[in-house]
């Protein structure tokens, strides 16, 4: 069923009435479209990019990745278990109801339905009480030294609208359900969503209510999905588009050079790695029956010796990457030089220990890659399959847009696979506790092939709970090396992120990879 756009047509009157027609838009593309305007549905770094112009949370990021009040005006911490949490007064959602501590309760008593995506953003809590209008505890179940950076992903909406338009819960984005919020959206923050056309068009208009101040000048914003590469770089140098978000990285020298156009790039926090389904006593795709080669660790170490991370570097990733060794990347509390070395480049290695997990000969099996989220992911994965191929493994690649992806790897439906993970908590435990923990009701949300370690679980669950900075940071060396060491995961590389746009825009790069949009300016 499709639901109608109320709240766009409000915000459609309020824009045409309150701005003045030499009002700035902004026109921004990458390969793929938004998933779901539904901010708890979908952890995915462009559809949390949107979101976040129009929910807000109670904590944010500042330019500097310090953390700074947003719809909190202050906290504290009055017990190990509860954190406080004092509401800005005033604020209006952009139906103008105004915001207090019930929609607090509500969001965060949401994000923690089955059908959120967001279980590692909540690690440890337990619910929320409300103490007065303005006034909020956000309970756990123990101590949690990482509850705020934790709290920058879930944002709030308003427990009224959500009711009325029967959106109690987070869209069951998995299983193809259709919300009202899945394509409306009612949220505090500085844009509104106007109008939405899935894989066509999104565009916001800024709120002329927000309680904030904005440092940009841009008061309609259009998002425009363009999935081929030459396409995408073509609209921008037309000035069809003022930004693009994913610039193909064998245009990124040309582009440097190109009047009018500026690029600007740094690492993100993402690492890219491949995964196994380490659970299935058999694969489901491929030629092996009766057993699991993935659960050999030595099969596992074959892979990770035979892909040639420097030359996914130099020649897929035209030197935008930095070949990883672990899953963190360097600006994630927790990592460090010595662990993140790769297992060094080595075929005759690779087959040697094939043959020793009785697979001389290699195997098939189906290797699922998206391929419009990740800078040049299905090119990486096709340059996987060829060097695989070297050591026997035959893999047949099924590459596919993400809007089909997410959900098919996240029903377990895979065998083999490549993911990126963004730590948007700039620590650790959000990655392991997403990727490597034991799938629990609360833990594991991304660990699609269901690896399981015991040990690796106590080292996890332990650093949720250590308040103490320096026993935390040994536990996190620990975790990440028996991690590395069992080949849970293999990583590919650390994604470098460059941002192609007019020459004519400045805006913060961020290691996030969000456009804040809030900070664009025109000059």
């Amino acid at each position: 069923m499709i639901y109608r756009t109320i709240v766009s047509i409000t915000a459609a009157f309020i824009f045409l009435f309150t701005f003045p027609s030499y009002a700035k838009t902004f026109h921004w593309s990458s390969r793929g479209d938004i998933l779901t305007m539904d901010p708890h549905a979908q952890n995915e770094g462009l559809t949390n990019n949107v979101s976040e112009q129009i929910y807000e949370p109670l904590v944010q990021w500042s330019k500097e990745f310090k953390l700074e009040s947003c719809l909190a005006v202050s906290w504290s911490n009055p017990k190990p278990t509860v954190w406080q949490f004092k509401l800005r007064p005033n604020v209006k959602f952009h139906d103008g109801t105004p915001f207090n501590a019930d929609d607090v309760v509500f969001s965060i008593q949401r994000v923690l339905s089955p059908t959120s995506n967001f279980k590692s953003n909540t690690t440890g809590i337990i619910g929320a009480t409300k103490v007065d209008n303005l006034t909020v505890d956000i309970n756990l179940s123990a101590p949690n030294p990482v509850l705020l950076q934790q709290l920058t992903d879930v944002r709030m909406m308003g427990k009224a609208w959500s009711i009325k338009n029967k959106a109690e819960r987070p869209q069951d984005y998995n299983n193809k359900e259709e919300t009202f919020a899945a394509r409306n959206a009612n949220g505090t923050g500085p844009y509104i969503l106007k109008s939405r056309e899935p894989d066509v068009k999104t565009v916001l208009m800024f709120n002329p209510n927000w309680w904030g101040k904005r440092e940009g000048d841009v008061n309609e914003v259009i998002y425009l999905p363009i999935k081929a590469d030459a396409t995408r770089v073509a609209a921008l140098l037309s000035g069809e588009v003022d930004f693009v978000l994913d610039p193909p990285p064998q245009d990124v020298a040309r582009l440097k050079t190109t009047s009018g156009i500026k690029v600007t790039d740094g690492n993100e926090y993402r690492t890219i790695f491949l995964g196994f389904d380490q659970y299935r006593d058999e694969l489901l795709y491929s030629n092996v029956k009766g057993k699991n080669p993935f659960k050999d660790k030595r099969v596992r170490q074959a892979v990770y010796h035979t892909i040639d991370a420097e030359a996914l570097k130099s020649r897929i990733m035209r030197g935008l990457s930095q070949p990883a060794g672990v899953i963190v990347a360097p600006q994630v509390h927790g990592w460090n030089k010595a662990l993140d070395t790769r297992l060094p480049h080595n075929t005759a290695k690779a087959k040697k220990l094939l043959a020793e997990a009785g697979y001389p000969s290699g195997f098939e099996v189906t290797l699922d890659c998206p391929n419009n989220r990740y800078i040049n992911d299905e090119q990486i994965c096709q340059a996987v399959v060829a060097m695989l191929a070297q050591i026997g493994i035959q893999a047949k690649l099924n590459a596919m847009p993400r809007a089909s992806y997410f959900p098919k790897i996240q029903k377990y439906d895979t065998s083999f696979y490549m993911l990126g993970w963004g730590v948007s908590t700039f620590d650790t435990l959000y990655a392991l506790d997403a990727l490597a923990h034991s799938v629990t009701q609360g833990s594991g949300s991304f660990n699609l092939g269901r690896y399981s370690n015991p040990k690796l679980d106590q080292l996890i669950d332990a650093m949720r709970v250590e308040t103490d900075l320096a026993k935390r940071d040994k536990i996190i060396e620990e975790a990440l090396k028996l991690h590395s060491e069992e080949v849970a995961h293999v990583p590919l590389h650390h994604q470098v992120i460059p941002w192609a746009m007019k020459s004519t825009i400045t805006i913060p790069h961020r290691a996030d990879n969000r456009v804040t949009l809030r900070w664009l300016q025109w000059n």
